[in-house]
C-alpha cells in the first residue's frame, strides 16, 4: 500500500514549494501518493487535487473574518477527506492561520504532521510557539533564526533552507533576461512588483504606477518599466491603474525571475518578492500597506516586535533596503528612493555582494532538506509503533 501524504498549500509561493517537496519526497519514497489543497505546479508534479490554493489567498489580520465561515468549512472538508484517504502526513505550507488547525485536527487522530515555513513568531505574538508545537510535530524553517523560538518546546523546528535559493542561479544572465523580454541592454530597468494578491495590488498598485511617472519626471534618459503580474486577474487590475495614471509599463504574465534578472532596480510589496529579488542581485525598495485597522492593530498596538519587514533587511539584521510602510507609501516617495538606487552605482555594487552571500546562507538544498525531515518522523514513528507492538 503506498504512503499517503496530505498537502495544503496557500498562494504561488507555497505551490511553489509544494511542487519541489513533492519531487524532493518522490525520490527518496519507493511509493507515494500525495493529495491536497493544490496549484498549478503541484498538481503538475503529481498531487491528486481536492481544491485551488488560490482559496486561501487571504491576508492581514482582520480580514480573513468575513471569509471565515468558508475557510472553517473548507477545513472540515479537507479533514474528511485526509481521514478518509487515511494519509500518514500531514504537510501545511504556509498559510498557519488555517493549517495549524487542521494540523492539530489530524495529529490527534495519529496523522504525522509539519507545518513548511515557519509562522513569523519571532515578529509577533511569540506565545503561539506553544499552540504551533501542540499542532505538528515538525516545524520545516527557511530561514535561519527561525529555530531559535521554538526552543524549549516540544516540536522539532529545523533550518532546511529556501528552495528559491536553490532554484536562482548565483549568477543570472541579465543580458539574455532583458533579450528574452524585448528589453535593449543599455536601457535602466525598473521592475514593478505590486504584488500577488488582488488586495495587495488595491493598496500598492496606485501608487506604483504614479511612482514610475515621478521617476520619469526626476530622472533624464530612457527608462524602461516591467512588470510581471502573478494572475490575469491581477495584471487586469493593474493595468487599469496603470492607465488611469498615465504610467508607461510594460506588463508581462508571470515571469517574475526573468525581470528581476533583467532589472537594475525593483520596486517590490513586500513578501517572496523581496527574496526573489535579493537571490537574482536586485537592489529595491520596498513598500507594506495592510487595510487600516489590520496596521492599527499590528503597528499600534504593538504587536510586532521587528524593526524590519522586508526579507533581505531582516536576514542581515540591519537596513540593506528602504522599506515604506501605510502612509509613508507615496509617489514621491518611491520615486525618490529608486532614484538614489538607480544612480548610486558604488551602493548597488555593495548591495549585490551582500546579496550574494545571504544567498549561499540560504542555499542549503531546501527541498530534499524538509523531504529528509519529514521522512525521519516517518521513521520514528514506525518505530515507535512498532516497539508498542512488540
Amino acid at each position: 500500500m503506498p504512503l499517503r501524504i496530505g498537502l495544503v498549500a496557500g498562494e504561488a509561493s507555497g505551490d511553489l514549494l509544494g511542487a519541489a517537496l513533492i519531487e524532493a519526497l518522490q525520490s527518496r519514497l519507493p511509493a507515494v501518493e500525495f493529495v491536497g489543497l493544490a496549484g498549478e505546479h503541484m498538481r503538475a508534479a503529481g498531487c491528486e487535487s481536492l481544491g485551488s490554493s488560490e482559496e486561501l489567498a487571504v491576508m492581514g489580520l482582520v480580514e480573513p473574518l468575513r471569509h471565515l465561515p468558508r475557510l472553517l468549512r473548507l477545513r472540515s472538508r479537507l479533514r474528511r477527506a485526509f481521514l478518509a484517504r487515511k494519509v500518514d502526513v500531514f504537510v501545511g505550507i504556509d498559510s498557519p492561520a488555517f493549517n495549524l488547525g487542521l494540523s492539530l485536527r489530524l495529529r490527534q487522530q495519529g496523522v504525522v504532521t509539519a507545518q513548511y515555513v515557519s509562522p513569523q513568531v519571532w515578529a509577533w505574538r511569540r506565545g503561539r510557539v506553544r499552540k504551533i508545537a501542540a499542532a505538528v510535530d515538525a516545524v520545516l524553517c527557511l530561514l535561519p533564526f527561525e529555530p531559535a523560538a521554538y526552543a524549549g518546546q516540544p516540536v522539532r523546528a529545523e533550518f532546511v533552507g529556501h528552495p528559491l535559493a536553490d532554484r536562482i542561479p548565483l549568477e543570472v544572465d541579465r543580458n539574455a533576461a532583458r533579450h528574452s523580454l524585448g528589453i535593449a541592454a543599455e536601457a535602466r530597468v525598473v521592475a514593478v512588483l505590486p504584488g500577488s494578491r488582488m488586495g495587495e495590488v488595491g493598496r500598492l498598485g496606485k501608487d506604483f504606477a504614479a511612482a514610475t511617472v515621478v521617476l520619469r519626471q526626476q530622472l533624464p534618459g530612457p527608462l524602461h518599466f516591467v512588470a510581471p503580474m502573478a494572475s490575469l486577474q491581477v495584471g487586469a487590475v493593474f493595468r487599469r491603474q496603470v492607465d488611469a495614471a498615465g504610467a508607461v509599463i510594460q506588463l508581462v504574465e508571470q515571469r517574475a525571475d526573468q525581470v528581476l534578472a533583467a532589472a537594475d532596480v525593483a520596486l517590490v510589496a513586500s513578501g517572496t518578492a523581496t527574496l526573489q529579488a535579493m537571490l537574482h542581485g536586485c537592489p529595491m525598495v520596498v513598500a507594506y500597506r495592510l487595510a487600516s485597522l489590520t496596521a492599527f492593530i499590528a503597528r499600534d498596538l504593538g504587536l510586532v516586535k521587528v524593526r524590519h519587514f522586508s526579507l533581505p533587511n531582516l536576514l542581515a539584521d540591519e537596513t540593506l533596503v528602504p522599506e515604506f510602510f501605510q502612509q509613508a507609501v507615496t509617489p514621491a516617495a518611491l520615486a525618490t528612493a529608486l532614484r538614489d538606487a538607480l544612480v548610486d552605482t558604488a551602493r548597488r555594487r555593495q548591495l549585490q555582494q551582500r546579496f550574494r552571500a545571504l544567498h549561499l546562507q540560504l542555499r542549503q538544498g531546501g527541498a530534499a532538506r524538509a523531504a529528509q525531515v519529514l521522512v525521519e518522523l516517518l521513521h520514528a514513528r514506525s518505530g515507535a509503533t512498532a516497539a508498542g507492538g512488540a
